[in-house]
């Protein structure tokens, strides 16, 4: 990723195809070093590309990912089907855990904030 971003770095700064001498400079001046190997095949697989069409396909392809967020809404909604009759007993499982971690503090003998 350090490699790509020197390369944008340097295309937002002017240069219509970066070399890896410029991709070096910008890793340079901020202290990192760099990999010859990587940094050919980050100008090799962008020469003669477009920086902005890369950036617009790589988003139509990001687009098909699935982020995941359905597994979420589906575990939410089934304790609530279930009925409000468990919701308690968690409540004092929740309380108990809390006591016992507020214990266990003074047994090390000293708190976090004292």
């Amino acid at each position: 990723m350090r490699y790509v971003a020197a390369y944008l770095l340097a295309a937002l700064g002017g240069k219509e195809s970066p070399s890896t001498g410029d991709i070096k400079k910008i890793l340079d001046s901020v202290g990192i070093e760099s990999d010859d190997t990587r940094m050919g095949k980050v100008v090799s697989e962008l020469s003669g590309k477009n920086v902005e069409e890369v950036i617009a396909q790589g988003f139509s392809k990001l687009a098909s990912v699935p982020s995941g967020g359905a597994v979420a809404v589906s575990t939410s909604a089934a304790p609530a089907a279930g009925g409000s009759a468990p919701a308690p007993a968690a409540e004092e499982k929740k309380e108990e855990k809390k006591e016992e971690s507020e214990e266990s503090e003074d047994d090390m003998g000293f708190g976090l904030f004292d």
